[in-house]
């Protein structure tokens, strides 16, 4: 089977252009790294030239609009943003664009706005369905929105992402998994998962430092956010990213003050998967034979072993006396794992 080819995905971003206000948790600059809110032609025209040099193989091109809220902007600043791309888009070096934008942007009169334009995606920051968690982090929409923003969106023949938050405020482990049932009751085609990092001046970072607030610990926000996982993947919708972008910004402990920041944090998640997969194999099977043969596909291998062999550790410790050997077959899906026993066809290897 031929591999599918991901489209380049060209960014631009726009930090808290046409947000009404700030979120608690939000600093854009920080996050995108971008001085300048509006980008003008000549910064536009430098981005998409130096991405289109990685083009490859890749037959599509999309451009994205990322970090701000792209329908929240005056008419005449999307129209001239989209216009600004269009020239792309008429000599076939960009084939669509993509944007994130807030639910309660999402109107009959917004969609008409760009319907010219041939838009291929539009995320939506959700971050929660609870109302009570999302008043706290001063969102300024409520959950009905967002249901009434995915009606839309169904009408109008675009993929639908959606963006969502893992350690809010006043948030519990009951009321998050909630919160995504609703979501992926609403079957958005892709989401995105990010945990809550507490930003320098950010709100959050106020309370933080009055102890009003208390993130989550990276092995906490690993746990919620695979079992969130699990719950997009049983409803058929992809999860696109889990985690923040690296970049040296977010190495930078006087920007990032605290929360459960690693920089392959989606990594880690897939790696507690094919760890519980081994698990359930193993607490399920009756075995003869002390050694076990996990077999993967090869991109799988690094997730199956944990970051720094951290899994093998864990099994190690889990099932003692036991040993597990892992071999590498391209035909096996990826992030999945056959558990077998060792009939004595590896000794000596």
């Amino acid at each position: 089977m031929d591999r599918i080819v991901k489209p380049l995905v060209i960014p631009i971003f726009i930090p808290h252009l046409g947000c009404p206000h700030q979120c608690a948790f939000c600093n854009q600059a920080i996050i995108t790294h971008e001085k300048d809110p509006l980008p003008d032609k000549d910064v536009i025209d430098k981005v998409v030239a130096r991405y289109l040099q990685y083009k490859g193989k890749r037959e599509s091109v999309e451009l994205a609009f990322f970090g701000g809220n792209f329908l929240g902007l005056s008419q005449e600043t999307i129209l001239w943003l989209l216009e600004m791309i269009k020239p792309y888009i008429c000599e076939g070096k960009i084939d669509s664009i993509r944007f994130s934008t807030r639910p309660d942007t999402i109107t009959k009169e917004t969609l008409d706005l760009i319907s010219p334009y041939p838009i291929s995606a539009i995320e939506l920051g959700v971050q929660s369905m609870n109302d009570r968690v999302l008043k706290s982090s001063n969102r300024g929409h409520t959950g009905k929105d967002t249901t009434q923003a995915m009606g839309l969106l169904k009408d109008y023949r675009v993929k639908i992402g959606v963006q969502v938050m893992v350690g809010l405020p006043q948030d519990t482990e009951t009321s998050l998994f909630e919160s995504t049932k609703k979501i992926a009751d609403l079957s958005p085609d892709f989401a995105r998962i990010y945990p809550l990092m507490v930003l320098k001046g950010s709100s959050l970072a106020q309370w933080y430092n009055q102890g009003k607030y208390q993130p989550l610990t990276l092995e906490e926000a690993v746990r919620l956010v695979k079992e969130m996982c699990h719950i997009f993947t049983a409803a058929d919708i992809a999860v696109i990213r889990m985690g923040l972008q690296a970049s040296e910004m977010m190495e930078d402990t006087s920007m990032v003050i605290a929360g459960p920041w690693h920089p392959a944090f989606g990594h880690l998640v897939f790696s507690e998967m094919l760890f519980d997969k081994v698990c359930n194999s193993m607490d399920q099977g009756r075995f003869k034979s002390c050694e076990r043969i996990l077999m993967v596909h090869p991109k799988s291998a690094s997730r199956l072993r944990g970051d720094k062999n951290m899994n093998l550790q864990k099994l190690a410790t889990r099932y003692p006396g036991f040993k597990f050997i892992i071999r590498l077959d391209e035909c096996m899906p990826l992030q999945t794992v056959d558990v077998f026993e060792n009939y004595g066809k590896e000794k000596g290897k």
